[in-house]
């Protein structure tokens, strides 16, 4: 592979320039990632579908991420970050079109696995990318900031949502730019489809964008390579390891499970709007899980993780409760809430595998990144436990057991190095 630097980036690859692409990427994943949660209710009456049925398309959506997330980081070594770049979101151009210009049922799950594919092969791609463009020193700011802009394109995806079904709602004579050329190109009865338009276009963008610009190379270290078939083999005989993908699997289910089926919870025990209060919900859920990373970095400064990550789980147990047994006055605010209480699980999950495990950081990672899957399926099971017992609050019931899975971790866990803490001494971390 032909050195890709940029002209006029420093040593090594390093460019200001690359580091916003990063951050672009950040904000795209998310932007088309976190919209499955609002959508919920219109698939359900658009497609006059059952609960079970409306949550194969989030299924579909997060299995692309167990099925892809290992084979993109064998793809990333072999073709380069670029190839994988523009690959990706070619992918994810060709399942939002295809969806917003055929709308059906059959169509969406198909639409959906592509472009999940296309988010997988993303998240393995920019992370190493990020480092080298940004520097090695600044790759912990850089990461933390990059979850900053994923919290922000979370918060404003649902509103750009609520708004193109406002405008879309509207007389037609009334209509004006861009809303009136998505009320031609969707039809009448299926206005929440128009978003997959928006998608398609900013996901060709960056195809455009990234064919355009020149990539530095990354020289992966040991914990960044995929590692080979033997490695895995080997994760796969210890226990310790399938504990944090089943944590992984579990949290992932928490997050998803809570955004996708609020919008429906809210509509149908309190009889919240979905294009308004209950999109607003979906919106804030996200936006506070942004407020808690930022506490939660400041709090993984001062206590041991375990205990950070035991508090936060109760948190998220006890507004999980007032949100699913309140009054409309409480479970709007509370089922919000549970983001903020869930921000720091899965980096305190992630840090606790990979300083548990004393070799092969970069197949486990692998490993761990599989367990995204958990977002396909707990809102699946809790479609199906809904439709069996004729509740959707019975199905949410799901969710005490996926976050009891979480808050065990804080119980079990015996890192190697434990994360660093104020005050204390090197020899206690590695205590």
């Amino acid at each position: 592979m032909s050195t890709q630097d940029i002209p006029g980036t420093p040593a090594r690859g390093r460019s200001r320039l690359v580091v916003g692409l990063v951050f672009l990427v950040f904000f795209v994943i998310s932007f088309l990632t976190n919209i499955l949660g609002p959508l919920i209710p219109d698939i359900i009456t658009g497609f006059h579908v059952s609960l079970t049925m409306a949550a194969i398309l989030p299924f579909a959506f997060f299995i692309a991420y167990g099925v892809m997330s290992i084979p993109a980081g064998f793809a990333v070594q072999r073709f380069g970050e670029k190839a994988l770049l523009v690959a990706a979101f070619a992918a994810a151009t060709a399942g939002a079109a295809g969806f917003a210009r055929f709308p059906g049922y059959a169509m969406a799950i198909t639409s959906l696995f592509v472009i999940g594919a296309g988010m997988a092969a993303l998240q393995v791609a920019i992370n190493p990318l990020l480092r080298v463009a940004g520097g090695e020193e600044h790759f912990a700011f850089n990461s933390a900031f990059a979850q900053l802009i994923f919290g922000v394109a979370s918060f404003l995806s649902p509103q750009v949502y609520a708004a193109l079904i406002h405008g879309l709602e509207a007389p037609a004579d009334t209509r004006s730019g861009l809303v009136e050329l998505l009320g031609r190109l969707t039809p009448a009865t299926l206005p929440w489809a128009s978003i997959y338009w928006v998608f398609a276009a900013v996901s060709a963008a960056c195809v455009v964008l990234f064919l355009a610009v020149r990539l530095p190379v990354v020289e992966r270290r040991d914990d960044e390579s995929a590692g080979t078939l033997s490695m895995y083999r080997q994760l796969a005989r210890s226990r310790v390891v399938w504990s944090y993908f089943a944590a992984i699997v579990a949290y992932v289910g928490c997050e998803q499970g809570t955004a996708d089926w609020m919008s429906p919870f809210l509509e149908r025990y309190h009889g919240i709007d979905p294009h308004q209060g209950g999109a607003d919900a979906v919106a804030y859920f996200w936006g506070l899980m942004t407020a808690g990373c930022l506490l939660g970095m400041v709090l993984l400064r001062l206590f041991d993780s375990r205990r950070v990550l035991f508090v936060f789980s109760l948190g998220a147990l006890a507004t999980l409760s007032l949100g699913l047994f309140g009054p409309t006055s409480v479970a709007v605010l509370a089922l919000p809430c549970v983001g903020f209480f869930a921000s720091i699980m899965w980096p305190t999950i992630v840090s606790l595998a990979l300083n548990s495990v004393p070799q092969h950081h970069g197949p486990l990672a692998g490993i761990l990144c599989s367990g995204i899957m958990g977002g396909a399926l707990v809102p699946l099971l809790i479609g199906w436990l809904a439709d069996a017992s004729g509740s959707l609050r019975v199905g949410m019931l799901l969710l005490y057991g996926t976050f009891g899975i979480v808050l065990s971790v804080a119980l079990w866990a015996r890192p190697l190095v434990s994360n660093a803490v104020i005050g204390a001494t090197p020899e206690a971390a590695r205590a």
